[in-house]
C-alpha cells in the first residue's frame, strides 16, 4: 500500500542520516540553493508567501506560522528583534526534531536565517534539549560550517547580518513552552511567563521576540524555492503541507517519516511502520500527537485523519504526530498513571491547579491501577481534572488532564470492572485490613 507522500516531493531527504549531514552534502540536496535571490524580496513577501503555504506550527498548537511572523514590530527600533527556535523537543513519544537537528542541521540554520529576515531579527538562538548530545554537536559544526563559508553571521553572502548560535536546556520538560524557555535563556528558573505581554512585544531580554518550533523553521526554505501553492497542495484546506509523523509502542516498525498531512491513521500505520503488533484488529487506542493529548480508541482510529481539525473533532488533537499505539495486551490504566506520575515530575510548581492537582490525580490513578479506589473517585478524579484544565499559565496543566479524560472517555467500563473485582475479593467487614490476593 503506497503512501500519499512521494519521494519529490519530500522536503528533509537527509531524514535516515544516509547522507552526509555537513555543509556540501547538504548543498548537493538542495540546502542553501536560491538563499539570496530569497532574501532581496522584502519581508513582507516572505511572510505572505508561508501565510499562503498554510503552514501551521508544528511544535503542538498549530498556530499560523506566517501570521505569527507578522505580530513583531515592522520596524528596527531600539530593542533588537530575536529568533528562538524551540529545541526543547521533551514531549513523551515524540521524536522527530532530534531527525532534523543530527541528520539535516544545514536546512534548520537556513531556515533559520529566512525566518529572521522576516522577522528583521539579526540574532537567532535555537535552545536544544539538554540531553540532545549528537544533535548539539552535529548543529554546533554546521554553524561553524556556515559561519566559515560566509553563509551566516555579520556581512554574510546573503546581505542579511545575522548571528546564529546555541544553548542547551538542563532537561526540564516545562521549558518546551515558549514562556519557560525564554527565563530559561535569561538564565532564570524555566518557569512559564503570564501572557501578555506576548513574546512579539516583550520576549527575551525585553525585546521583540518570535518562537517557533524547529520543523516549522526548517521546512520555510523549501516552501519559499517551490512555491506556497505546492505546499498548500497537500492535505486538507486549514491542514495543508507535509509533515514529520512518529510511532512508537506496539507497531512492527517503530520510525519517523515524512507524510502528508490528513493522511488516514491506518494507512500510515500500515504503510510505514509496519501496521499494528499482531494485527490491525488487536489494536486497542492511540494517543496520537504525543503524550499529551487524549486518547482515541481503536474505533476511531480506523476513520481518523491525521490532521489538527480532524482529531480535534474527535476531543483530541494532532500534536507533535507522534502516535503512541497500545495493541491489546495494554495495561492501560498503569499506562496513563506513569503518564500522570511524569506530568506531577515535570510541574515547575508556580500555578497552585498544577503543583497539587498532578500530584493529587497521579495518587489516584495508582489506585485505580490497582483497583483499590471508590466507584465515586471516578468522577471525583475527572471533576480535578477539569479544574486543572483551562487554569493554569502553560498548558502543562491541560497536558496533565486530557490522558486522564481520555482514558476515562472512552475505557470507564474497564476501570469500574477492576474496582469491582477487587473490592469482590476484600473482606467487606468494619475494621477490615486484609489485602485482596492477587
Amino acid at each position: 500500500m503506497p503512501g500519499i507522500l512521494e519521494d519529490k516531493d519530500r522536503i528533509f531527504t537527509n531524514l535516515y542520516g544516509r547522507h552526509d549531514w555537513r555543509l556540501e552534502g547538504a548543498k548537493a540536496r538542495g540546502v542553501w540553493n536560491g538563499t539570496t535571490e530569497m532574501l532581496r524580496q522584502t519581508p513582507e513577501w516572505i511572510c505572505d508567501q508561508i501565510k499562503a503555504s498554510g503552514l501551521r506550527g508544528r511544535g503542538g498548537a498549530g498556530f499560523a506560522t506566517g501570521v505569527k511572523w507578522t505580530f513583531m514590530p515592522k520596524q528596527e527600533g531600539e530593542r533588537p528583534h530575536y529568533l528562538v527556535v524551540n529545541a526543547d523537543e521533551s514531549e513523551p513519544g515524540t521524536c522527530k526534531d532530534r531527525e532534523i537537528l543530527r541528520n539535516d542541521p544545514h536546512r534548520l540554520i537556513e531556515g533559520a536565517l529566512l525566518a529572521s529576515y522576516a522577522i528583521r531579527a539579526h540574532d537567532c538562538i535555537i535552545y536544544i534539549r539538554g540531553e540532545y548530545l549528537q544533535e548539539r554537536e552535529h548543529l554546533e559544526a554546521a554553524i561553524a560550517e556556515a559561519n566559515e563559508a560566509g553563509l551566516i553571521g555579520p556581512g554574510n553572502v546573503h546581505g542579511w547580518d545575522c548571528n546564529i548560535r546555541l544553548t542547551h536546556g538542563a532537561g526540564a520538560y516545562i521549558c518546551g513552552d515558549e514562556m519557560a524557555l525564554l527565563e530559561s535563556l535569561e538564565g532564570k528558573k524555566g518557569q512559564p511567563r503570564l501572557k501578555p505581554p506576548f513574546p512579539a512585544g516583550s520576549g527575551v531580554y525585553g525585546c521583540p521576540t518570535t518562537v517557533n518550533n524547529v520543523e516549522s523553521i526548517a521546512v520555510t526554505p523549501e516552501i519559499l524555492r517551490r512555491g506556497a501553492e505546492w505546499f498548500a497542495g497537500f492535505g486538507r484546506p486549514k491542514n495543508s503541507g507535509v509533515k514529520l509523523m512518529s510511532a512508537s509502542g506496539h507497531v512492527n516498525r517503530p520510525c519517523v517519516v515524512e507524510e502528508a498531512m490528513s493522511i488516514p491513521m491506518r494507512d500510515l500505520i500500515e504503510t510505514h511502520f509496519g501496521g499494528v503488533r499482531g494485527g490491525w484488529g488487536n489494536l486497542k487506542a492511540i494517543i496520537p500527537g504525543g503524550a499529551s493529548v487524549r486518547m482515541i480508541p481503536a474505533e476511531q482510529c480506523e476513520e481518523a485523519l491525521m490532521d489538527f481539525d480532524d482529531l480535534a473533532a474527535r476531543r483530541s488533537g494532532l500534536g507533535t504526530a507522534g502516535l503512541i499505539v497500545m495493541d491489546k495486551s495494554t495495561d492501560i490504566v498503569a499506562a496513563i498513571a506513569r503518564l500522570s506520575y511524569f506530568y506531577k515530575h515535570e510541574s515547575c510548581g508556580q500555578c497552585t491547579p498544577c503543583r497539587e492537582g498532578t500530584g493529587w490525580m497521579w495518587r489516584i490513578m495508582e489506585r485505580m491501577v490497582t483497583g483499590e479506589a471508590e466507584p465515586k473517585e471516578i468522577d471525583m478524579l475527572l471533576d480535578v481534572a477539569s479544574q486543572v484544565e483551562g487554569h493554569t499559565i502553560c498548558g502543562l496543566g491541560d497536558a496533565a488532564a486530557w490522558p486522564i479524560q481520555g482514558l476515562f472517555m472512552h475505557f470507564r467500563p474497564e476501570i469500574e470492572a477492576r474496582i469491582a473485582n477487587y473490592r469482590s475479593r476484600r473482606a467487606n467487614v468494619p475494621g477490615a485490613t486484609l489485602i485482596a490476593a492477587e
